[in-house]
């Protein structure tokens, strides 16, 4: 236990803090596995990046729409169970794919709409539970272990899956990593089970919460820097998998990619957790954001294998430096904004809807420029374009202004 302590540093370790981190830990896992090879699974079908972006584009329509549903059924019944139906509907995700097989492809809109709602009530769920478990002084290590598990996740998954599908016959790889999945998500749910109950009252103030951005400029800052964020996840998250696809051919060397961007990942959420005080915060999301931008001119021009491992190590240390305090910022101005404990739900629902409107916006652009113009010459513009979204995420940050309570 002393070892144990010395590991943690001066954070109590509840046990419903313990089980937040290990679902989550056991999602990252099992979403590792799986969630990169879904898009080379369906690209190999159809080669097309106007499938692909379909596909994402469903993912992050019904998102937030489900968010909104979710966050309304969470203020009548229980969190722990919204979190349940989250992840039975990633179940559904992954049976479907297995269902539909090599016709999957014919089938993106309804594996992107189930795979969106999934991600919306479970998000929605693990989002305000962490709101309600972690307290402001032990935000910043809880964000920055739970990275350290999606890195630990991230290492593991991909690579095992790669061997697995690279070394056996026809989709049967695919198989196993699938099912592998739905197995890590029902230990997920059992876990469940375990958490506290936290059921929730009062009214569904969407709407009001929404409109909250009139009033509070630090709630307006933050919303609209989840909005640039969203501008290069949405389109990153499919097209760099799919370059390390093509660059090499080999399913393989997609999981070295994740194993190597993981590894390193690692330790800067370990690093990130421990160093990164309140008082370097803006400093170190504009830092991250200018490494994770410049990372983008390593492989625009010209894309190779090699080049696509030194560019998954840029940004695996330059996310931990801007999620970390990104996302505790975020929770300290919802934590002093108005009536943040019986609206928790909905500031949440509200930061979602940003985020996945700027992944839409991304998708969108990524979609009009593979349609009207050439392939080759315009998704390398495209990326320079959107790519500078977390950049961009200072200039909202900067002017953000907590005070302290104490």
């Amino acid at each position: 236990m002393s070892k144990l302590q010395k590991l943690l540093g001066e954070v109590e370790l509840t046990r419903d803090l313990t089980l937040l981190l290990l679902i989550g830990g056991l999602y990252s896992i099992s979403i590792s596995l799986s969630n990169t090879f879904v898009n080379i699974y369906l690209w190999k079908q159809s080669g097309e990046f106007l499938d692909l972006a379909i596909y994402n584009l469903s993912v992050v329509v019904l998102q937030p729409l489900t968010f909104i549903l979710a966050g309304r059924w969470a203020k009548k019944i229980d969190r722990v169970i919204v979190l349940r139906i989250g992840v039975t509907f990633l179940a559904l995700f992954y049976l479907s794919v297995l269902f539909f097989g090599s016709s999957a492809s014919h089938f993106i809109i309804i594996l992107g709409g189930l795979l969106g709602i999934g991600y919306g009530f479970y998000w929605l769920a693990f989002n305000v539970l962490t709101f309600e478990i972690t307290e402001p002084e032990t935000r910043d290590f809880f964000n920055g272990f739970l990275g350290t598990l999606n890195s630990a996740g991230g290492m593991i998954g991909p690579i095992l899956a790669g061997f697995i599908i690279s070394r056996l016959a026809s989709n049967i790889g695919y198989t196993i990593v699938f099912g592998l999945s739905l197995l890590l998500f029902g230990v997920a749910v059992v876990t469940s089970f375990f958490l506290k109950r936290r059921p929730a009252h009062g009214s569904y103030l969407f709407k009001r919460i929404l409109q909250e951005r009139k009033n509070n400029q630090n709630w307006r800052l933050i919303t609209n820097a989840h909005f640039v964020q969203g501008l290069r996840d949405g389109t990153f998250v499919f097209v760099i998998s799919v370059f390390v696809f093509i660059s090499t051919g080999s399913e393989f060397a997609l999981g070295t990619f994740g194993l190597i961007n993981s590894g390193i990942s690692f330790i800067g959420y370990s690093l990130a957790s421990r160093l990164i005080k309140t008082k370097y915060r803006k400093k170190s999301i504009l830092l991250g954001g200018l490494f994770l931008y410049l990372a983008i001119y390593v492989i625009v021009f010209e894309v190779t294998f090699p080049r696509l491992l030194i560019y998954g190590a840029i940004i695996a240390l330059a996310y931990p430096m801007i999620l970390v305090p990104y996302i505790s910022m975020t929770y300290d101005v919802i934590g002093k904004g108005w009536k943040a404990a019986e609206a928790r739900i909905e500031y949440i629902v509200v930061r979602e809807l940003f985020l996945n409107c700027g992944r839409v916006v991304s998708i969108l652009c990524f979609i009009f420029a593979i349609s009207f113009f050439n392939e080759q010459k315009s998704i390398p513009i495209l990326l320079m374009i959107i790519g500078a979204g977390h950049l961009c995420i200072s200039l909202f940050i900067r002017r953000v202004k907590i005070q302290s309570s104490g």
